[in-house]
């Protein structure tokens, strides 16, 4: 059986995983997260730390930091983790895409690669990567994001935002590029997996106030998944989805994370003060038409 040590950051709901093989002692980080206190604009690696004096203590060796795609809730520390214990940062292929589509919102220049050249390796469906005597195989699964992948090591498979534990369902697919139709498809084929395969989710919201899960079964999911269970349809799920989606606040931190994530964790270039700085681009996802009011400085 696969290894598997979660890590939750409670501020962003967000699961951290590292994956270790028992024979070789190599390891691979999924999805860690970077500390932003938004209000104050500081930044810290606590989460982070946590995570490398663990893989410290037990004497593993990290090969691969995977991230399951461009998060919009939490900023990821992929660049200090790899400054502290070396690996390589990996990500889908379609990235490309997000990056493309995100460097328009942000008002990003020429300077700003939309060739995924951040992260050392970019993955397509059913690439495979070895992580000493386990296969990591790749699994494109769009919907949440149109670059969003999946990881399956050995009996383990890391689902990032495609779904959550089953009293949750399912993640949102109405940031751009999402599309409800291709989530419920690309979550369809990760059920076909063996039942037994364990799926480790990539938020847990604790809905109703139960204690924090992370991990299922992917035969709990096909039986009780509350959007994407045996019986629903795909029209169900698209007018489900698209419906609750119409209602949902914009994450606190999708702004900062959007533009440090598809760097692959790196911050924004210093400016001509020596200074780092985030945009926020008015209306970006909506809201009132005001730009009468912009000053002429």
């Amino acid at each position: 059986m696969t290894h598997v040590q979660h890590f939750f950051d409670e501020a962003t709901s967000t699961l951290t995983y590292v994956v270790s093989d028992a024979e070789t002692g190599l390891a691979a980080v999924i999805d860690p997260v970077l500390d932003l206190d938004y209000a104050a604009g500081t930044l810290s690696t606590r989460s982070a730390n946590t995570v490398v004096q663990y893989i410290r203590t037990h004497n593993l060796s990290l090969r691969y930091i995977l991230e399951t795609h461009i998060h919009a809730d939490h900023l990821s520390s992929a660049p200090f983790i790899r400054e502290q214990l070396g690996g390589e940062i990996v990500i889908g292929s379609q990235i490309t895409n997000v990056q493309e589509t995100f460097a328009t919102i942000f008002a990003e220049g020429d300077g700003f690669p939309r060739d995924g050249s951040q992260f050392d390796l970019m993955l397509s469906d059913d690439d495979t990567l070895t992580l000493g005597g386990l296969e990591v195989r790749a699994f494109h699964v769009p919907g949440h994001t149109p670059a969003c992948m999946a990881y399956l090591i050995g009996d383990a498979l890391f689902v990032g935002d495609t779904l959550f534990m089953p009293d949750a369902g399912t993640a949102r697919c109405d940031f751009p590029g999402g599309d409800a139709r291709s989530l419920y498809e690309s979550c369809q084929r990760l059920l076909e997996l063996p039942d037994d395969t364990r799926v480790f989710v990539c938020h847990d919201y604790q809905p109703g106030g139960r204690g924090l899960a992370f991990e299922s079964t992917v035969a709990e999911q096909r039986t009780h998944n509350i959007h994407v269970g045996v019986g629903i349809s795909a029209d169900a799920f698209v007018a489900m989805r698209e419906a609750r989606d119409a209602d949902l606040d914009m994450p606190t931190l999708i702004l900062p994370s959007l533009q440090v994530n598809m760097r692959a964790g790196n911050l924004p270039p210093i400016d001509a003060s020596g200074r780092l700085f985030l945009k926020v681009p008015i209306n970006a996802f909506g809201g009132a038409a005001l730009d009468r009011f912009a000053s002429e400085e």
